[in-house]
Formats: C-alpha cells, sequence, structure tokens
C-alpha cells in the first residue's frame, strides 16, 4: 500500500457552477469552502500531513475587479473564524505565493501563520497570488545570491515549499486537464486524478475514492521493479 503524506488540490470550477445554479460565479466561490471544509476533515481522519489547496493564482488577477475582490473579501471573513478550529484540530496553515498583496490581506495570512506554527497534526498550504514559474526563479535568485551550486537539491529547498515533500497525490476538478502553473517543479512523479465534477460538488466521498485508487496503484518511480 502506498504511503499518503501530501494531496494537492486544484479546486477548479467554482466560477461555473456558480453560474449554473445561481447565474453568479461569486456564490459559486462561496459554495466551495464547504468542500474545503470536508477534504480537511478527512485528512485528518487518514493522517495526511500535508495539504495544498490551490486558492488564487497570479493569472487570476485578469479576472474582473468585482470577483478578485470578492475572493479576497471571502478569504478575509472566512478564515479569522477559523482560526479557532485550526488550533483546535492541531493545525498548522501555511501561505504560499507572492508577498504582492494588500496590507491588510499580508497580515492577516502572518498572524494565522503565527497563531497555528506550533500546529503538528495536518498542515495546509494555501498557494494565494501563486505562480509557479514565479517561485522557481525566486529560488534560483536566491541560489544565485547565496553562490550555491545550481543543483535540484539546492533548488528544492529554495522553493516556497522548502520544508514540504512533494505531493504523492494531484487532484484537479472542473473537467480541464491541466496544471495552470501550480506546483511545477514538485509534480515530478505525482499521481494526476482529473475529475469531471465542479469544485462545490466534489464530496468527501470523491475524495475517498481518490484515496483509495492511489494506494492500489504500482509506484516506480522511472526504475522497473
Amino acid at each position: 500500500m502506498n504511503p499518503l503524506n501530501h494531496v494537492a488540490v486544484i479546486m477548479d470550477g467554482n466560477g461555473r457552477w456558480g453560474l449554473k445554479k445561481k447565474n453568479s460565479r461569486n456564490l459559486g466561490h462561496k459554495e466551495g469552502l464547504k468542500s474545503i471544509e470536508e477534504i480537511i476533515k478527512i485528512s485528518l481522519e487518514h493522517k495526511i500531513k500535508f495539504l495544498t489547496l490551490f486558492v488564487f493564482s497570479v493569472d487570476n488577477l485578469k479576472r474582473p475587479k468585482n470577483e478578485v475582490n470578492y475572493l479576497f473579501n471571502l478569504l478575509s471573513s472566512f478564515l479569522p473564524k477559523k482560526l479557532k478550529y485550526l488550533n483546535k484540530q492541531n493545525i498548522k496553515l501555511k501561505i504560499i505565493g507572492e508577498k504582492k498583496l494588500s496590507y491588510k490581506l499580508n497580515k492577516l495570512f502572518k498572524d494565522s501563520e503565527k497563531l497555528t506554527k506550533n500546529n503538528t497534526q495536518l498542515q495546509i498550504n494555501l498557494a494565494i497570488n501563486y505562480s509557479s514559474k514565479l517561485e522557481i526563479i525566486s529560488a534560483f535568485k536566491k541560489i544565485l545570491k547565496k553562490k550555491l551550486a545550481i543543483n535540484e537539491y539546492n533548488l528544492s529547498k529554495n522553493l516556497y515549499t522548502k520544508e514540504i515533500p512533494e505531493p504523492e497525490i494531484l487532484i484537479r476538478t472542473g473537467d480541464t486537464k491541466r496544471l495552470s502553473n501550480f506546483l511545477l517543479w514538485q509534480l515530478s512523479y505525482t499521481e494526476i486524478f482529473f475529475i469531471k465534477k465542479l469544485w462545490p460538488d466534489f464530496t468527501g466521498k470523491d475524495y475517498l475514492s481518490v484515496i483509495n485508487k492511489y494506494k492500489k496503484i504500482k509506484r516506480n518511480f522511472g526504475s522497473i521493479s
């Protein structure tokens, strides 16, 4: 049975769900929070140590301003309400991405990380204003500044995910089969599951199905056995 320490998720389809059900992309984003809560619960039950959620891409800034503002306001409202729950469940929060957001958001993220930094049961990584290409460029700049050798080890140790194991599973909902500039370096040997359902329709049962399928996969990592 394959060990499972880290699950990454591209939560695609909120806007399309909202348009289809409520004629509002924003309401789809709000509904998607319920699916997040469900997979956190199951991750705890299955003793998964790391969960990385693609919340907001650098490229999402190209969307209409009212939608971008709604997303950040939703996050600003949702996160403080969940800090008590995170601490109660012994969950650590880490934000990865470009720190080029408002003072209010950056302070919220910094304070949330500080309040949960000693928790050990599960680490949730929120990829916010994130770009894998920019992450890799940033890592190279750090390597050059430190005058280190350019190799896989040093690059991995200078990524935003430097203390996080690479994901064994990537789940992408929304019936779209691409990585969308997410964890490009870290996903080199990750098992990828593309799900047709839109994110708000993704249930705990769907998550368990992915986990069970993963455990049956024969993983050779390029070798023959």
